[in-house]
Formats: structure tokens, sequence, C-alpha cells
């Protein structure tokens, strides 16, 4: 697999992870219920003649897993970046969903930070297009990356 399509199939799994993050929450299933119907009706799936996109399968797994598993600490990070009068009960539950798939890469891959922000900002866009989020999500992700991994910005 050529890096570009690698790097694709990643970006892939991001998205399809904050979806089945909002799934989650939205229809209150489990990670594994989610996680299989994403793998079976998602990842290069065929509907209206239009194909999915493929996305790395073990990205998105580890995604969504670590997500439920660290959901307490990531949320307590998501809470610190935001304002007070902003709990992350009070967001938007995609934003939520998104800051829970970034906060998992944060604190359970070595996914460099900058990247993670990067690829959730694509994501962010892909969502809210009119942009106006996309300097809030920044701000977020880059308190919750310093919070999650200071050392990657230590020097």
């Amino acid at each position: 697999m050529k890096a570009e399509d690698k790097r694709r199939t990643r970006s892939v799994a991001r998205l399809y992870a904050v979806q089945a993050l909002f799934q989650m929450e939205a229809a209150g299933t489990s990670v594994d219920t989610v996680s299989r119907e994403f793998e079976t009706h998602r990842f290069g799936e065929v509907i209206d003649e239009a194909e999915m996109a493929e996305g790395h399968v073990d990205l998105f797994r580890k995604i969504t897993s670590e997500a439920v598993n660290h959901q307490g600490r990531i949320d307590q990070m998501t809470d610190r970046a935001l304002v007070a009068k902003w709990p992350i009960g009070r967001i938007d539950p995609t934003l939520r969903a998104l800051f829970r798939a970034a906060g998992a890469e944060l604190v359970a891959t070595d996914t460099p930070p900058k990247v993670v922000i990067t690829e959730y900002l694509s994501i962010a866009e892909a969502f809210y297009p009119e942009g106006r989020e996309k300097a809030f999500v920044n701000a977020v992700l880059d308190h919750m990356a310093r919070d999650a991994r200071p050392e990657a910005f230590a020097g």
C-alpha cells in the first residue's frame, strides 16, 4: 500500500471513529455493537452505487475502544480546555465525539500530537463547513494535546 493510501485509510478510520462514538452516545449502544456495525456496513460497503471509503480497521478499533476505556480522563482533559460555562456535557454531541476520538489518540497511541490536531481539524471542517468551529476546535485540541503529552511541546 502506498504511503498516500495508508494515510487516507487512517484518516477515514478517524472519521468513522467520530461517527461511531456519536452513534454510541445517541443510541446508547456498546462499543462492540457499533464497531461491528461500522466494520460490516461502512468499511468499503457500496450504498446507492457509491462506495464507502475503506478505513484502517485496527486504528478504528483502537480509537473507539480507547475512547471508551479512557472516557473519564478524556472528558476531564476536554473540560479543562473548555470555558468554565461550557462543560463537555453542554457542547454539541458531534464535537464531543470528535474530542473523545482525538483524546483517545492522544492518551493511547504514539501518533504525534500535531498529526492528531491536523487530522481532527479536517474532520471538524467536514462536519462544520462554514468554519466557525475551526478556531474553537483547534484551541481545545491544542490544550488537550499539551495536557496529554506535555513532553511533545517542551523546548
